[in-house]
């Protein structure tokens, strides 16, 4: 039986993952209004891929907790020295990433 383009989508959204993050507090405020569209993070700790989220735990690195705010985005590209724009193979050390994002409603 072959795939129709629908179930072929399905399993592209069942095959997304949600990574769980820690952002600190000015951070996370500006990815919540939306002047802060990218998050750069350790490639090496996850595998991530676009079309995963992101699920971004505000925490509070002073009192060494968590806020209790969160949101989602989805990671629609990936830059990094393995996959690099025109500078980033020499701007970005291996191991890390800047993801773009785009912030998903509740």
């Amino acid at each position: 039986m072959k795939n129709t383009r629908s179930q072929k989508v399905l399993e592209a959204v069942r095959q997304s993952r949600v990574h769980e993050v820690k952002s600190w507090p000015h951070l996370f405020e500006a990815t919540l209004n939306g002047t802060k569209k990218h998050d750069m993070r350790r490639a090496s700790d996850r595998d991530y891929n676009v079309g995963d989220f992101l699920l971004l735990k505000e925490f509070d690195p002073k009192k060494g907790t968590y806020t209790g705010r969160q949101l989602r985005a989805k990671i629609t590209y990936i830059t990094s020295a393995e996959f690099p724009c025109a500078l980033s193979a020499q701007g970005l050390s291996e191991g890390y990433c800047i993801l773009s994002l785009e912030l998903q409603s509740e």
